[in-house]
């Protein structure tokens, strides 16, 4: 039968209640996988096109049937998969695509450009209207996924508010939802409402027309990390062909599906396919966005496209730099053969595969052999020993690791190596998303300590994790591999932190997906946990200067964790701009002050005990019980904290049972509670305590110094503190550099109690000599000294009150106190006062040695201070 009848066939069927063959026979659904949308098991690239909207025709805001099908045959011609109406269109044309093997993303249209919420009745009819659309598609097999609205105008939103909107699109989510069960969801947002926060759709969707190419990827890799762990579709790019030209159009939009992809989108729409476009029933004459004009004629773009297309998500042909993939394993087997069978689907050109044994008891090595692998078999010697012979073993130039509880996206080599191929970067990674793996492994997931990436940018990293991190091996071999003193975790933490003191930086793709489970049981989790408290206390005897008093790493980018995982409760504020008229309005979210990071560490857990034992102590001796409101109050918080986060991470899902929820939501607020105790055990029983010491006992006199530092080689003023606090540090010290509201530069303390603060100044004196003039300041820890006041206090009613006992017990531990702070004290001014005689005798000597600054260096190679100096020194004995 021809084409042009069928049609006519579905169409009156369609139109009397019937469901065409074509219809019943298609397979149906498109599911989500990580950032990944699936057609029936495979990854779907979205390459669209926006469809309409149109002068009514027929009853429909669509042409005639004929013009449909040549328009939908030239889209296909054109490598383009999938259309973007703008309102649900009816069901011939929705057969009609899927005929052609084209999937639709539908437009749901109702009343967004009005203030819809200001009336209770509009606002019922809207979402009675949205399930009704939704119920009108039959559930399609054509329909890739449903748009629940389209920019709702910026104004509207702030008219509204910010909560008030995302709970009403949560309302139209759960009716359409209830529609279509089995249905995706998305609301296709845009720049200057990119504040709303809708973590229960399926997808996220962005209308972006910007015209400068960095300007345009910079942005999208902000998208991806807007989006979290769902795919992005980009559902509008698109430029003016009659205010630019049709050259400046098709040379704009190739670029911009190119980046779409690139940057790991989904997919993209390109806006539009034609420069017919109607808009409040009148047409549009002004604007020519399409890829064919209002006749039909192609334009230059068309071409563009179609070339892009072709491409997508990255051209196959060269040259693409060889890969290794290395896979480490220790007895998991039950695993690693879905690790290396996703790995061998990998779509990547030129990579091999290489699994490391490292001793193991069961049949990893067997599955290794049967899924093709090259082995590489050793003696039990740990994790990072692994990781360096699988670096020996590598022909590549870049070595990728992966976990063996973990495998990859199709696409995962291509994005990092282009990463590292286009930035310059040593190293790149990826998120790492859980799969659906049982209902504990999902609570695990949105439980804290989980291996996250912490950012500096949105494509420069500080930290990649383990299960998804890829070098070039040239710059670890530069820096002499993994340090194998870490057996289990903290091994990529050490080693992207000596590649950015060697000099290199560290990428980060969002499109550089794998899937990685979690435990699947409680005790399992927590036995990780304590092992990662272990390689903490490892990481900081190697890296003192990396982890603040108490005992936590210190990073200066942003760590992207589980959302549950943010402090409940902290003021999110809205930039909107001047007037609401911000074109970018964000979030703006402060940083967490002292209080709030100390809720966050797992050291809280010593102080409630130490506020519960003095509280406890006041069944003897009354005024002790002031601890127990502040113990009080620190164990509701922490409960609090806990509770909250569960309720955060189990959202209601449609079609989940209450109870379901429940039980996530209480496992997930169990596991926040037991995961500081386990790190906390993990780092006291190995050394990471408030109260360690990595210093003997000093000398010095703690009183206020200045020393002069002169020097006849110029040097930039920052290399002199630089020097130091290297310097500072390789000795035991902690120390912590001063922040832009400070006058002081460095502190010093070798124990909890008192330091030194550390200023310095330098004077030119012309032909590149200088005089460095360092002040030491003898300062007590804010918190030794309200301790301090507190038992002074105490000490005294005591005395007053006729109970000498407490008061004589109560002294002796101000005495001890306030000589433990004198100690540490002294023993800081001696450390810095050593250091220091050790600078100035080595750069007084030294003669035309220029050093340019710190941020230009040459990579050293792991070369610290000491070794600077000593380098001088024997410079000038020679």
């Amino acid at each position: 039968m021809h084409s042009s009848n069928w049609l006519e066939i579905a169409e009156f069927l369609s139109t009397v209640g019937g469901r065409p063959l074509l219809r019943t026979m298609a397979t149906r659904r498109f599911q989500i996988h990580g950032r990944s949308i699936l057609n029936e098991g495979r990854k779907l690239h979205v390459r669209g096109v926006t469809y309409g909207t149109f002068q009514p025709s027929g009853g429909h805001p669509f042409p005639p049937l004929e013009t449909v099908r040549r328009d939908f045959e030239a889209m296909v011609e054109a490598g383009a998969n999938t259309l973007r109406t703008y309102v649900p269109p009816p069901l011939w044309l929705l057969d009609l695509a899927n005929q052609l093997g084209l999937k639709v993303m539908v437009g749901l249209a109702w009343e967004q450009h009005v203030t819809f919420l200001d009336d209770p009745d509009r606002a019922r009819a809207i979402v009675a209207e949205v399930g009704r659309q939704v119920r009108g598609c039959e559930a399609h097999p054509a329909i890739l996924c449903y748009a629940l609205g389209n920019e709702i105008p910026a104004p509207i939103v702030r008219w509204h508010g910010k909560s008030r909107t995302e709970r009403f699109l949560e309302q139209l989510y759960r009716e359409a939802k209830a529609a279509d069960p089995e249905g995706l969801f998305t609301y296709v947002n845009y720049p200057s409402t990119e504040y709303l926060e809708l973590p229960f759709l399926d997808l996220a969707a962005f209308n972006v027309f910007l015209e400068r190419e960095e300007v345009f990827e910079a942005y999208l890799a902000r998208l991806q990390n807007l989006s979290g762990d769902r795919p992005l579709l980009v559902t509008e790019v698109g430029i003016d062909s009659r205010r630019n030209g049709e050259e400046v159009q098709a040379e704009v939009l190739g670029w911009q599906v190119r980046h779409a992809f690139a940057t790991g989108a989904a997919g993209v729409f390109v806006f539009s396919w034609t420069d017919e476009w109607h808009r409040g029933g009148h047409e549009v004459l002004d604007w020519d966005f399409g890829l064919v004009d209002r006749e039909r004629r192609p334009k230059p773009s068309l071409e563009a496209i179609r070339e892009a297309y072709a491409e997508a998500p990255f051209p196959t042909a060269g040259p693409w730099p060889r890969v290794s993939v290395v896979v480490c394993t220790h007895n998991g087997a039950q695993t690693l053969s879905e690790c290396l069978a996703r790995a061998g689907d990998l779509t990547y050109p030129r990579f091999e595969l290489i699994v490391v044994d490292d001793g193991s008891s069961d049949a990893s090595r067997e599955i290794a052999d049967e899924r093709g692998a090259r082995v590489v078999a050793t003696d039990h010697r740990g994790l990072s020993a692994a990781r360096n012979a699988g670096i020996a073993a590598a022909s590549g130039e870049i070595v990728a690791f992966l976990d063996d509880d973990a495998y990859p996206d199709p696409d995962w080599l291509y994005y990092v190596a282009a990463a590292l191929r286009a930035d310059g970067h040593a190293g790149t990674g990826g998120p790492n998303i859980p799969p659906d793996d049982g209902l504990v492994a999902e609570c695990v997931a949105a439980a804290p300590g989980g291996p996250i990436h912490v950012l500096i940018s949105d494509r420069e990293a500080e930290h990649v994790p383990g299960c998804n991190m890829a070098f070039r091996k040239s710059a670890l071999e530069e820096i002499g591999g993994f340090d194998e003193r870490f057996r289990v975790a903290g091994d990529d933490v050490d080693v992207c932190w000596r590649l950015q003191e060697a000099g290199w930086t560290l990428g980060f793709s969002a499109g550089a997906v794998v899937m990685h489970r979690r435990r699947d049981s409680v005790r399992r989790y927590l036995r990780q946990q304590y092992g990662y408290g272990k390689a903490e206390a490892l990481l900081e005897r190697k890296w003192p200067s990396r982890y603040n008093r108490a005992g936590s790493s210190r990073w200066s980018g942003r760590i992207y964790g589980s959302p549950a995982s943010r402090t409940p409760g902290r003021r999110r504020m809205v930039r909107y701009g001047t007037w609401g008229g911000g074109l970018f309005q964000s979030i703006y979210e402060p940083a967490p002050g002292r209080l709030g990071n100390l809720l966050l560490a797992p050291e809280v857990l010593l102080v409630i005990a130490a506020l519960g034992c003095v509280a406890a102590l006041g069944t003897l001796w009354a005024p002790l019980l002031l601890a127990a409101p502040p113990f009080l109050a620190a164990v509701l918080a922490v409960l609090g904290r806990a509770v909250l986060s569960g309720w955060q991470a189990h959202p209601r899902v449609p079609g989940r049972s209450v109870f379901g929820t429940f039980q996530r939501r209480e496992l997930t607020a169990t596991l926040f509670l037991l995961q500081p105790v386990a790190r906390l055990a993990g780092r006291l029983r190995n050394g990471l305590s408030p109260w360690r010491r990595r210093l003997p006992p000093g000398a010095s006199l703690p009183r206020p110094r200045t020393i002069e530092v002169w020097s006849e080689s110029w040097r930039e003023p920052g290399a002199f503190v630089q020097l130091l606090q290297d310097s500072l540090a390789s000795r035991g010290g902690y120390v912590r550099s001063g922040g832009p509201f400070d006058r002081w530069d460095l502190e010093l303390r070798a124990g909890p109690l008192g330091g030194v603060k550390i200023r310095t100044a330098v004077e030119e004196h012309g032909s590149g000599r200088q005089l460095l003039r360092v002040r030491i300041l003898p300062r007590a820890s804010a918190r030794g000294v309200a301790v301090a006041s507190a038992l002074l206090a105490l000490s005294a009613y005591a005395a007053g009150s006729g109970r000498p006992q407490f008061a004589i017990a109560i002294g002796s531990a101000l005495l001890l106190l306030i000589g433990l702070g004198l100690e540490g004290t002294g023993t800081a001014m001696n450390l810095a006062l050593a250091e220091l005689e050790r600078l100035r005798w080595a750069v007084s000597a030294q003669k035309d040695r220029r050093r340019p600054p710190r941020v230009q260096a040459v990579p050293l190679g792991g070369a610290d201070a000491d070794t600077e100096i000593d380098a001088v020194r024997d410079e000038v004995r020679q």
